[in-house]
């Protein structure tokens, strides 16, 4: 959410922020609804001034005077109803309205309407070459009894799978390689919970636009399809420490999307699923573009540091305007190399938010003049598993079909070389 006061300032600035990332959102609706909105609250308040004023006057004039100054305090009751009733529908209609602003991106961010027009920024790795037929990652799997995709669809219905044996462990060791990293950079290791209230949802702008993505349970709570959400709820409501600032954490749990909208895409194999474990790397920093620039950097670096021990090879883009989300200012992906599709696919988003996301929650911290601002927040996948397991079983795969360890995960392992 940004500031109302902003968007009166800088009008032009939202119109162009919703037409980079291809964003039907009407300015002047709000400004419309915001100024009724500000006359309603006059009215009410001159009104209650009025009140007041004849509150006070009531108790010192004759029996004759203060009958007639009750009739016109029970107008003036009626009047404060009415407005406030108006003012209630105008209230509704003005935060649904803020609630779809989209944030201004970054003059650094590629024009573009969808993901096609994404800018490849660099490459790591070597793409394998193969002296033997080299196989997809659930054809491996099946043949060495590491999932069963037939009964995880009887117990979960479609995109459905149980990972078993080696996959399992490889799955947890993945957890633990990525939360170690993170803990000696100085990231605070969290489990979060993944059921989750609506406001959180508000909070981190994954509601009122992404609903049709999410789970939901009879006690109208949510399955999030993140840690971000509970991670950045952690601090909602609260003026935090300035010192501790950057606070950085690295959030596991497991997550749900529904995938609406994904239809007849990768419905073989472990690239979208429905449930889903996932490290989050999630950021609250004081609010400074160049601090929040240098962050981001940071968080990529790290998921890039974990896709080099692990030894896969990727590339980085510069994600474009129209393939941002609402709240989104810039994002890198990084994807990785899946050579039984011979492509990059997704694996790490990096965003940063400046205050929109903590504006929401209404998280702040007090700048060195004393001033309570909202915080800047950033985030960024350090492992999704299973689909990491992807790239890494077919980049990793030997021709008498086992899979080569990396060294880095070795120790999480039992320092086994191959599965």
């Amino acid at each position: 959410m940004l500031d109302i006061g902003f968007i009166r300032e800088h009008k032009d600035l939202i119109e162009l922020g919703a037409k980079k990332k291809h964003i039907s959102f009407d300015v002047n609706e709000l400004l419309a609804v915001d100024e009724k909105r500000r006359s309603l609250l006059q009215i009410v308040e001159e009104v209650k001034a009025k009140q007041n004023a004849a509150g006070d006057a009531i108790s010192q004039a004759s029996p004759e005077e203060r009958a007639r100054m009750i009739e016109e305090m029970q107008t003036l009751k009626k009047t404060v109803e009415d407005e406030e009733e108006k003012l209630k529908e105008v209230m509704k209609e003005w935060r649904a309205l803020m609630l779809q602003v989209p944030n201004i991106p970054d003059m650094s961010v590629p024009e573009g309407k969808d993901d096609t027009e994404n800018v490849e920024m660099r490459t790591w790795g070597e793409k394998p070459t193969f002296d033997f037929t080299p196989k997809s990652h659930d054809e491996i799997m099946k043949d060495r009894n590491m999932v069963d995709f037939e009964r995880g669809t009887k117990i979960a219905g479609f995109r459905g799978y149980i990972l078993k044996n080696e996959a399992a462990l490889l799955n947890v060791a993945l957890w633990q390689f990525a939360l170690d990293l993170l803990s000696k950079k100085g990231f605070e290791a969290m489990i979060v919970p993944s059921l989750v209230r609506k406001e959180t949802l508000y909070g981190t702008g994954y509601l009122p636009q992404g609903e049709e993505d999410l789970y939901k349970t009879q006690d109208d709570m949510y399955l999030a399809g993140t840690g971000e959400v509970a991670a950045m709820n952690y601090y909602a409501d609260e003026i935090v420490d300035t010192a501790k600032l950057p606070l950085k954490m690295a959030a596991l749990s497991p997550c749900f999307r529904r995938e609406a909208g994904s239809h007849g895409k990768d419905t073989k194999g472990l690239i979208r699923v429905h449930e889903f474990m996932k490290v989050e790397q999630v950021i609250l920093c004081e609010a400074s573009h160049e601090q929040t620039v240098k962050l981001h950097e940071e968080l990529t670096a790290n998921a890039e540091e974990i896709m080099q021990k692990l030894e896969i090879p990727y590339h980085v883009i510069n994600v474009c305007g129209g393939d941002l989300g609402l709240g989104q200012v810039k994002k890198f992906d990084i994807e990785a190399w899946v050579p039984s599709q011979e492509m990059y696919r997704e694996t790490h988003s990096a965003s940063y938010f400046h205050d929109f996301q903590t504006r929401r929650l209404n998280i702040k911290y007090t700048d060195k003049e004393g001033k309570r601002r909202f915080a800047h927040s950033l985030n960024n996948t350090a492992v999704a598993t299973p689909r990491l397991l992807v790239p890494f079983i077919e980049n990793h795969q030997q021709a008498d079909g086992t899979i080569k360890v990396p060294e880095a995960l070795r120790p999480y392992l039992g320092g086994r070389e191959s599965l």
